[in-house]
């Protein structure tokens, strides 16, 4: 009776290893609790007033990464790489443009523009690095740092009757946005 008994809890012994594995390989492997995106977008919209519930869904959404993406951090992670694949973006835009362009005017204004949108690149890269150490307070001044791109490009076009790279900058700073509102909401 005791062989069989030892021959059953071997035989267990494999279902319970691969359940143990299975069960760590699905948790979230940064310790925070899994949200979906409608709950880590509700949150980010609750503290943050600028960030658009829907907007901030549809994006992450609409991304296949965020599938992997299971908890807060690794989301603010997606966020803050979108934002800066738009930065990046609106650097080849705003590069296009100013090829074409034959106004010196307007060609300084879209300089300025491109030496905006780099510098918001580098910082939204030092975020990402600080992200994924776990660092949310430099992070999220970093994030807030690199919100400024959008509105100060903007500027540089007050006067004229269209801003050409409009809806690259909206796009940017409300993904910018979302990034900081889904960081500073980790604790």
């Amino acid at each position: 009776m005791k062989e069989r008994r030892s021959s059953t809890a071997m035989a267990r012994a494999p279902l319970c290893l691969a359940a143990l594995l299975l069960a760590t390989a699905v948790a979230p492997c940064s310790g925070q609790a899994t949200v979906t995106v409608e709950e880590a977008c509700r949150k980010a919209a609750s503290s943050h007033a600028g960030v658009s519930y829907d907007h901030c869904v549809s994006s992450l959404a609409s991304d296949a990464r965020s599938r992997d993406a299971v908890d807060l951090h690794n989301l603010a992670v997606l966020a803050a790489r979108i934002a800066v694949e738009h930065a990046a973006t609106t650097e080849a835009k705003i590069e296009d443009l100013n090829e074409v362009e034959d106004s010196p005017h307007a060609r300084a204004r879209l300089h300025h523009c491109l030496e905006l949108y780099n510098a918001a690149a580098d910082v939204l890269r030092d975020a990402l690095d600080n992200l994924h150490a776990h660092i949310y307070g430099k992070a999220s001044q970093q994030l807030a740092a690199a919100l400024g791109a959008s509105e100060s490009c903007e500027d540089v076009w007050k006067g004229e009757e269209r801003v050409p790279v409009a809806g690259h900058d909206r796009e940017y700073g409300r993904m910018a946005l979302v990034a900081l509102g889904l960081t500073s909401g980790i604790v």
